[in-house]
């Protein structure tokens, strides 16, 4: 067992999971080293197909990495709007029941600003199933220690000057970007469908019993 003190995260699992949320607006608080490395510490014993580990974790704290990142980051995501159909150029294109959507350019935009950014790997490329967990066990971690987060993903078309920025080799795969900051706000509530409208029993559509 490395020498991490893992105990450092008292908050109560259950408080962690009802209070996580996606926060895309960051103070940009430097996050300590030592909690860095314990959040990552929490990642990697998520659960993993076949125990081949084959989840990696790039961390990023350089201002100016991050910077140049932001501008990357921003890229993609107005490249994925365009892909859905939207004829949005700016944020003030996006209307304002659209509050997701508002929301996560707000972070494309500052991207650029946020303490800290961790990009969810795998080596050899394999299926998302064993980075899944690794990630939810990555920001569940934060979010004991006060710190936001949100998965993210790239378009293809920043792919290659992606991995050109960070030195990532072509037979890693890329599947998670992942901002942690101190959130500008507090972390609660979310707000979530019923369970008894997602979740069925026995057979697809069998009621569960409670309301």
């Amino acid at each position: 067992m490395p020498s991490v003190d893992y105990q450092r995260l008292v908050m109560p699992l259950g408080e962690a999971i009802f209070t996580q949320r996606s926060i895309r607006r960051f103070r940009p608080t430097p996050i300590p080293m030592e909690d860095l490395r314990l959040i990552v510490e929490a990642a990697v014993r998520a659960p993993n197909g076949g125990n081949r580990q084959i989840t990696r974790f790039l961390v990023v704290t350089d201002r100016a990495r991050i910077r140049e990142f932001g501008a990357l980051y921003r890229e993609a995501w107005w490249a994925k709007r365009r892909d859905e159909g939207h004829a949005w150029k700016g944020i003030d294109d996006i209307p304002p029941e659209e509050k997701t959507h508002r929301a996560a350019a707000g972070l494309a935009d500052e991207m650029k600003d946020v303490p800290c950014v961790v990009f969810a790997l795998a080596m050899p490329p394999g299926v998302a199933n064993s980075v899944i967990p690794a990630a939810q066990n990555l920001m569940l971690a934060a979010r004991a220690l006060g710190i936001g987060s949100v998965p993210t993903t790239l378009h293809p078309s920043v792919m290659d000057r992606f991995r050109t920025m960070f030195g990532i080799p072509k037979d890693v795969a890329f599947h998670f970007c992942i901002p942690l900051g101190y959130p500008q706000g507090t972390f609660g509530p979310n707000v979530r469908r019923p369970t008894a409208e997602t979740t069925f029993l026995d057979r697809w559509g069998g009621a569960v019993p409670w309301p």
